[in-house]
């Protein structure tokens, strides 16, 4: 396997990328509605949506030639540009439906030789030369690329012998219509289908772009050109630039060779007025045949890399390959599929469905320009540079050309789109390479910051528990794990910060990370890092106060109080630092036989006020205990019990109304009170039994207290400071 790609033909400029995609655009509709459109908006109304149509393709062009100058492309054309930038979600999500609508494509190109052959030999059956073409196609694509190009060279020839036999024509007089009779403004009468009820400018632009859609045909060959960095810019713009004018010049030709009724009346007017009609009638069959098999082989190769990348099931079968290189068994999948498209007979209803798709893949395209362009990242330095309102013309005209040509449809495509991410984002795809989605979410994250930074304080009402947890003990931490979790579920977040003296042998750091892991894998962000420092309260302060340069920085510092740490040297400076930096403080100490029991009640202690129990934004020391009480229960679906203790009986109901009123807006139902009267100390000894009793906390908190609360609750206990930048009221 590993000597396949050494065995596969490469292609050059002219071969894999000119060739199919000027085959491509001089397609069926040159032929057959040219003529049409050209009758119904004048030679100055067909120019314009010549001019139109190719502006909006060569801006897609423009945006493909920078990307592709950028990256390493590989297999699968536009599938493996938007993967390379936005991930396999978004580029599955638009190459699966890409995929299907090429397969579609090719079924509607043989129906196409299939009018044209019927025109010749009306006598034949319709179904048999279907079969008998798509089988002729299906051979020369599966033989190899090699095979297909060179006869797309013998058609590019036959093309070009019905283009001399116009100019022939030309030569000859045909054109007996004045220059000044020609260059006018169609009446937009409509067409044979309609009964000439009348038509429109957009609805003729309608039927005339999807000639104009074949710039993608060198692109999906990405994967077997010699130099696809080279080759698929400059064969496309060449391919975009000679049809142009070649459209161009047609348009004019048959403004003046043919009346007005001859052009809305007979579609194969190009075929009467050629010098030799039945070289154009060849130029139809050999541009419809040329379209479907350069869909064909497009299609498989888009295909075999989305098997490549594990994007579908049975992926190892599809990324099969035979000794040559060719992508066989993707082939033969494209074989059935468009095997089974042509037992329909009719595709008409989801025709439309194939330029759409087109459409969006143009904008797609055009959308990961602005984005590289945007973000403005080191890594994006492309040898074909294009202004930055190239691509914002190419995105905002694809979807304008989307919506002009059929809104419901257009609707039904990108709901397809967005349905093919949803499902491919649940399948945990491994990307092996690297996109540009992780700037693009720091890009995110930085304007956010800096629209956010000139704000006078925190947003409390945003708040989220953002924890910086200090660890000399990894079992300590694993014995808070679930602890620690519900704290900061869902949407907070917690900060490993590991500190050990420096050795050559530490395996703190890798330990930190498997945990910080584990939490992600959780539903919670976490990240570690590792401060080398002998001295354990001083790696923390240093840490809280470099952090306070980060917009993204802990609110509170987590301490799990345990044997072997020293409360005056370790933990109390600490403590210290936090409140004169405006962080939060949670003091933890594990119970040890209790420790978080059922996990069914939460005491919160609400200390005396002292004849201060009017209730406004300032609650004191008493937010942040709330705030923790209230993401426990959330998470243990427990109840919480304010607790306070007065020491005059007066104070009793005032206590009551205080408790009621802090419930009430702070939006705490189902919160049980209780006010008692006596002294503290031994009202902790009576409280009613709780899983975790929280209470406020100082800098100058004892330990003796701490020791003493865990003692008499027989339950673990969390001490809390706020930082200051929190409210329950929020």
């Amino acid at each position: 396997m590993d000597n396949q790609p050494n065995k596969l033909k490469k292609f050059g400029t002219f071969g894999g990328v000119f060739t199919p995609t000027l085959l491509t655009i001089l397609g069926v509709i040159m032929y057959l509605r040219l003529g049409w459109v050209v009758g119904n908006a004048g030679l100055l109304g067909a120019w314009l949506i010549i001019l139109i149509s190719f502006l909006i393709t060569l801006c897609t062009a423009l945006s493909m030639s920078a990307i592709t100058t950028n990256i390493r492309i590989g297999a699968g054309g536009a599938y493996a540009i938007v993967s390379q930038a936005l991930g396999l979600e978004v580029g599955g999500s638009l190459g699966i439906p890409r995929y299907i609508s090429q397969g579609l494509a090719v079924t509607m190109y043989i129906f196409g030789f299939r009018e044209g052959w019927l025109g010749i030999f009306p006598d034949h059956n319709a179904f048999l030369v279907d079969i008998i073409v798509f089988g002729i196609l299906f051979s020369i694509a599966y033989v190899s690329a090699n095979l297909a190009i060179k006869t797309q060279f013998i058609i590019m020839g036959i093309i070009i012998l019905s283009l001399i036999s116009i100019v022939v024509a030309a030569y000859e007089g045909v054109m007996t219509i004045p220059t000044s009779d020609a260059l006018s403004w169609g009446s937009f009468r409509g067409s044979v289908e309609n009964g000439f009820s009348g038509s429109n400018f957009w609805v003729v632009f309608a039927v005339f772009f999807p000639a104009a859609t074949g710039i993608m045909a060198g692109a999906n060959m990405s994967g077997e050109l010699k130099n696809p960095k080279k080759s698929i810019p400059s064969g496309t713009l060449w391919a975009i630039g000679v049809s142009f004018i070649i459209y161009m010049l047609l348009a004019f030709w048959i403004a003046r060779s043919a009346t007005e009724q001859e052009l809305l009346t007979n579609y194969y007017i190009m075929v009467d007025k050629a010098f030799i009609g039945p070289l154009v009638i060849a130029g139809i069959l050999g541009a419809t045949f040329s379209s479907a098999l350069a869909s064909i082989v497009g299609s498989s190769r888009i295909l075999f890399a989305m098997g490549e990348h594990k994007v579908l099931p049975y992926s190892n079968f599809l990324y099969g390959q035979s000794k040559n290189g060719q992508p066989r068994n993707a082939m033969l999948v494209t074989g059935i599929l468009i095997f089974l498209t042509l037992l329909l007979r009719n595709i008409n209803a989801v025709a439309p469905l194939v330029t759409l798709f087109f459409l969006i893949t143009y904008a797609m395209i055009n959308i990961v320009v602005i984005i590289e362009q945007r973000l403005g990242l080191i890594s994006y330095r492309p040898v074909f540079k294009i202004h930055k309102w190239v691509p914002w013309f190419g995105l905002i005209s694809s979807v304008f050309a989307m919506f002009i040509i059929n809104p419901a449809v257009s609707l039904l495509s990108i709901m397809i789109v967005l349905m093919v991410y949803w499902y491919l984002s649940r399948q945990n795809l491994e990307t092996p390479f690297e996109d540009v989605r992780s700037g693009l979410f720091v890009s995110f994250a930085e304007w956010a910051a800096k629209h956010t930074w000139g704000m006078k304080k925190m947003q409390q009402r945003a708040w989220k528990a953002n924890l910086m947890v200090p660890v000399r003990d990894v079992n300590g931490l694993k014995g808070n794990f679930e602890f620690l979790r519900n704290i900061a579920k869902p949407k907070g977040s917690i900060k490993l910060v590991g500190i050990e003296s420096f050795s050559e042998s530490n395996t703190l750091s890798s330990e930190l990370e498997s945990i910080s892991a584990a939490f992600r894998e959780k539903g919670v962000f976490s990240s570690s890092t590792v401060i080398h420092t002998d001295e354990f309260a001083n790696g923390i302060n240093y840490g809280s106060q470099a952090l306070q340069g980060a917009f993204f920085r802990p609110n509170i510092v987590f301490l799990n109080m345990q044997d072997h740490d020293n409360y005056e040297t370790e933990l109390r400076p600490v403590m210290k630092e936090s409140i004169r930096l405006e962080i939060g403080v949670l003091l933890y100490l594990s119970h040890p036989t209790a420790l978080l029991g059922q996990r069914n009640t939460i005491n919160v202690w609400v200390s005396d006020r002292q004849g201060n129990w009017s209730l406004g934004w300032d609650i004191g020391n008493l937010d942040l205990s709330i705030l923790v009480a209230y993401k426990l229960k959330m998470n243990w679906g427990a109840r919480i019990r304010l607790i306070t203790v007065v020491t005059d009986p007066k104070e009793e109901e005032n206590a009551k109304k205080f408790l009621s009123s802090l419930i009430n807006l702070a939006r705490l139902p189902k919160t049980l009170t209780e006010v008692h009267v006596g002294n503290f100390s031994t009202i902790v000894e009576k409280a009613p039994s709780a899983d975790v009793n929280i209470f406020g906390m100082d800098e100058d908190l004892p330990f003796k207290f701490v020791k003493e609360m865990s003692i008499k609750t027989q339950s673990s206990c969390l001490f809390v400071k706020d930082s200051g930048h929190e409210s329950i009221l929020a």
